[in-house]
């Protein structure tokens, strides 16, 4: 039976795995590895990269860079209670997407627990959390945090870009999910429509907006008109097609002190109203 024994040089102790053998009628004792050392009255146990084994391996890294970029606007915070369990889906989506009932097993492949102090997620835990999201006042939440990364990264929003797109879904209880053109050119499917606004230069966030699927252009447009008068944003110019062009969505428009280009139908009556607002060298 080995056992262990220490050898000193110098004014190091090392540690050695021995064991007594017999040689030619004699016991004595054969080394079989060095295996640490003693320092400070303790063991330091080492071993060769060679002996390693690897049991697990935890997603951590692409987290770490996440997690600090998530405390330095402080969205924990704002998130409130559920604020591990909405970082976990986050972080998830913005690495390795998955739907809602693999989290738990995402989970257990990355460092999440470390970062969030969150054991134990289970899929109830994550529909509380979407609920939690839900009761939120969105727009008040989405204007704070914009305020927040101006503040931060000194923003001075020149340009801001919003587009509207819609995705599908396989079930049929959501009360948004309606019928409407698939951009996917799918048919028979309920859709959702979603609106992003996001500064023009650095891509951040503004707002977004959730429309039920067979909302039309023009109903967007005005919900974006209204959205955009709370943030104070300086002057700019707004650019649509003619198949979402009224008058009142050009007085707006003109409420908030900015521009517009777009074009305009073959309509004598609407071209009439808008001229007032309109370049003459432009709007013949």
């Amino acid at each position: 039976m080995s056992f262990t024994r220490p050898i000193k040089r110098d004014d190091k102790v090392y540690l050695a795995e021995v064991d007594n053998v017999r040689i030619d009628g004699k016991v004595v004792q054969r080394h079989i590895r060095y295996f640490g050392r003693e320092a400070d009255g303790k063991t330091v146990v080492s071993a060769s990269l060679s002996e390693a084994e690897i049991e697990q391996v935890k997603v951590y890294g692409p987290l770490l860079v996440l997690h600090h970029l998530a405390k330095k606007i402080g969205l924990p915070e704002r998130l409130g209670p559920y604020s591990p369990e909405i970082l976990s889906m986050v972080y998830a989506h913005c690495l390795d997407y998955r739907s809602l009932n693999h989290m738990p097993k995402w989970f257990e492949r990355t460092a999440l627990n470390l970062l969030l102090n969150l054991d134990g997620l289970t899929e109830e835990r994550l529909l509380n959390a979407l609920d939690h999201l839900d009761d939120m006042d969105a727009e008040a939440f989405q204007r704070g945090m914009f305020q927040e990364l101006c503040r931060l990264y000194r923003l001075r929003p020149s340009g801001v870009i919003y587009d509207v797109t819609n995705t599908y879904l396989y079930g049929r209880n959501c009360p948004m999910g309606k019928p409407g053109h698939d951009k996917e050119g799918g048919n028979g499917r309920p859709l959702v429509q979603i609106g992003l606004a996001a500064t023009q230069k650095e891509g951040f966030p503004l707002f977004h907006e959730v429309f039920d699927g067979n909302v039309h252009d023009v109903r967007t447009l005005s919900d974006l008109l209204t959205l955009f008068g709370t943030y104070r944003l300086d002057t700019g110019l707004f650019v649509y097609d003619c198949g979402i062009t009224l008058k009142r969505k050009v007085e707006q428009m003109n409420k908030l002190q900015w521009d517009t280009l777009c074009g305009v139908p073959i309509n004598r009556g609407l071209q009439k109203a808008l001229r007032p607002w309109a370049d003459s060298d432009i709007m013949l």
